[in-house]
């Protein structure tokens, strides 16, 4: 039977698994990926603090460790507190601003890697334009975009969920407030919100992010086939491979996550890959950018007292 939101005070999060054998072992993997997202990408913020990173690709990694640090925490707190107390249950306001900054941190990723994108077509490409083109300005412009837009292209979705007055169940199939599980147990007309959806994922949060970071990796690797030795294309192209890597990791996460068939059969396996876009690609992005690069180790040794 439907229930009129004005009763309703709380959600129940169903979680990753109902098997009672998993809980256990699902809690430690979740807990072990969140410290070391954690660790991983605070030892990047400290890092960027080094003079020799103060660079527009290291700014634009900083503002993308801030967002990875917040989109892990902002998913997973909540799992881990349940598995903790065994309490489910989230109050209804609070799971609306679970969704809301959820999916705000998740638009301004994709755009700042959209920026890092840019940034290392101007290196490789313009390289004698490069300290004109990627100013102080520039870049704070650049990032202060993401962020903006990142936080309003999420609103009118958000505002429509909202503003719903009945649902058919208060039990939310996912490990956290994500709004397409939310609209699901929605006996509202859900008609606009997805179109809604339709325009806004294929077009400014998803598809426009996804052309304009791929789109200069054709004029990259156009560059660095003209080069004339070997080294030198291993050399350039080993400044844009960590970028190209994390893009790669983070799109194909998205693409088997919302490009499958939506059955319920696949409800499971769309929370796993869930799980590995909001936990897994954090965890590996710090070793990503800085598992072999000097400049970051040698920043690490330096904030240490090492050097």
């Amino acid at each position: 039977m439907p229930v009129n939101v004005t009763t309703i005070k709380y959600f129940i999060i169903r979680g990753i698994s109902d098997d009672p054998k998993l809980q256990f072992p699902i809690f430690l993997l979740v807990l072990l990926m969140y410290l070391i997202t954690l660790s991983g990408n605070l030892t990047i913020l400290v890092a960027c603090r080094h003079p020799l990173l103060h660079t527009p690709m290291y700014f634009f990694l900083f503002n993308l460790t801030v967002i990875d640090i917040s989109c892990c925490t902002i998913s997973l707190h909540k799992l881990l507190i349940n598995f903790i107390t065994g309490d489910k249950t989230v109050p209804f306001l609070q799971c609306m601003i679970q969704m809301y900054l959820f999916g705000s941190f998740a638009g301004h990723e994709l755009l700042i890697l959209t920026a890092m994108s840019y940034d290392r077509y101007i290196a490789i490409c313009k390289p004698l334009h490069y300290h004109l083109a990627m100013n102080g300005r520039m870049c704070t412009l650049l990032a202060s975009l993401s962020w903006t837009i990142g936080f309003c292209q999420v609103l009118p979705p958000f505002i429509i969920v909202y503003r719903y007055n009945c649902y058919s169940s208060i039990e939310i199939n996912h490990f956290f407030c994500d709004i397409v599980p939310v609209m699901k147990i929605s006996c509202n007309d859900t008609t606009v919100l997805e179109i809604l959806f339709f325009i806004e994922g294929l077009f400014p949060m998803i598809f426009t992010p996804f052309v304009l970071t791929f789109i200069p990796y054709i004029f990259i690797i156009n560059a660095i086939l003209k080069i004339s030795t070997s080294t030198g294309r291993q050399k350039t192209f080993y400044t844009c491979s960590s970028h190209l890597t994390a893009v790669t990791l983070l799109y194909t996460t998205l693409a088997c996550q919302y490009l499958t068939p939506n059955l319920s059969s696949t409800l499971e396996s769309k929370k796993i890959l869930s799980l590995l876009n909001t936990a897994a690609v954090p965890m590996l992005n710090p070793f990503i950018y800085s598992l072999k690069n000097k400049d970051v180790k040698m920043a690490l040794k330096w904030n240490l007292g090492l050097i």
